[in-house]
């Protein structure tokens, strides 16, 4: 199978799970570039956040529409992350290949256990504090410039307990921070050594874009626990194989 086809496959594969799980889906995007594409752990982070930022601003212009997006809040956030996610992406091309699979294995896996862990109930009333919000900020931005994911599945709890949005706002403002910080992070990557097949990238990006739509559709048929369920098994799979690989 060439590698055209296999991007085109892997995009479509990434972009169901984006489009049928919102955060979370992204984080396969890294091993699929790497497994199926052949790229350094470094490039594909770098692939990744460009993935990323193409399908969080997509579905953002669809949230915006439906008012879901809170954007002062989810400006100050992003604001809290934008050095950290440009000083992760600026050194992430010179952290050993290794040492970037074992975390973002470990990553992967934080990931997969929040999904299988049962939904906390919501607070009505969330205290906001400023530094909380700039450390949860700054936080995700290191994880997305250093990583390359776009932290949907840690951005839209802390939206929710940091910030004090209700879930619906914190899952169209995520979408918001998730396009700064990977933009962010990617401009910081424009000066590294990182080699990136972007003719392998775009396809990928493209079918990433239309397999979102389609896991909409997906997820208004058959329940978000059960799709939730599933995708975290296999993401856990897809962990401890990278977790084995980055220590053999």
């Amino acid at each position: 199978m060439s590698a055209f086809v296999l991007a085109l496959a892997a995009g479509a594969v990434t972009g169901l799970a984006l489009g049928a799980l919102g955060g979370g889906g992204s984080v396969l995007a890294v091993p699929a570039l790497i497994y199926l594409l052949g790229f350094t752990p470094a490039a594909a982070s770098t692939a990744s956040l460009a993935v990323v930022s193409v399908t969080s601003a997509t579905a953002l212009a669809a949230h915006a529409r439906a008012g879901t997006v809170e954007w002062r809040a989810g400006a100050v956030f992003a604001a809290a992350g934008l050095v950290p996610a440009a000083a992760g992406g600026a050194v992430s091309g010179y952290v050993p290949s290794a040492l970037l699979t074992g975390a973002f294995a470990v990553i992967a896996a934080f990931a997969a256990y929040r999904m299988l862990r049962p939904s906390a109930s919501v607070r009505e009333e969330v205290p906001v504090r400023p530094a909380q919000v700039a450390r949860a900020g700054a936080g995700l931005g290191a994880v997305t410039g250093v990583l390359g994911v776009g932290g949907g599945f840690l951005a839209v709890p802390a939206l929710v307990n940091v910030v004090g949005l209700r879930m619906r706002a914190a899952v169209g403002t995520s979408l918001l921070v998730i396009t700064v910080n990977s933009l962010a992070a990617l401009l910081a990557r424009a000066g590294t050594a990182t080699r990136v097949d972007w003719a392998l990238v775009a396809p990928f990006a493209g079918a990433a874009i239309l397999g979102a739509w389609d896991g909409k559709r997906l997820a208004s048929r058959v329940s978000g626990g059960r799709l939730q369920r599933i995708f975290a098994c296999v993401l856990l799979v897809v962990a401890l194989f990278m977790l084995a690989d980055s220590v053999l």
